[in-house]
């Protein structure tokens, strides 16, 4: 299993628009290849994370491309591009 996390940050004012497009995009990130979970997480200063749980270590191209364009989407909402991090899952536990 390998996580996918990405700091963001969203304008002021922005999270309530954030959230619905991100809702609108549920089908689109959840048929991403090898997607297993998906968690977004956002204080009140609009920072935050995206935590998607994969099955697939590596990216393709044609991936990548699907997610550039869906954090697209919010590019009127960020204050910079997003920041993206791959890592190997060493725990994944739920009570």
């Amino acid at each position: 299993m390998f996580a996918r996390v990405t700091h963001y940050k969203m304008k002021p004012g922005s999270r309530a628009a954030a959230t619905e497009i991100m809702h609108g995009l549920q089908a689109d990130i959840l048929a991403l290849p090898g997607m297993v979970r998906f968690i977004n997480v956002m204080n009140d200063d609009g920072s935050g994370h995206v935590v998607a749980l994969s099955t697939v270590e590596t990216m393709d191209a044609e991936t990548a491309n699907k997610v550039t364009k869906l954090w697209g989407a919010f590019a009127d909402h960020l204050e910079g591009p997003p920041e993206r991090g791959s890592y190997h899952v060493i725990a994944d536990w739920a009570v």
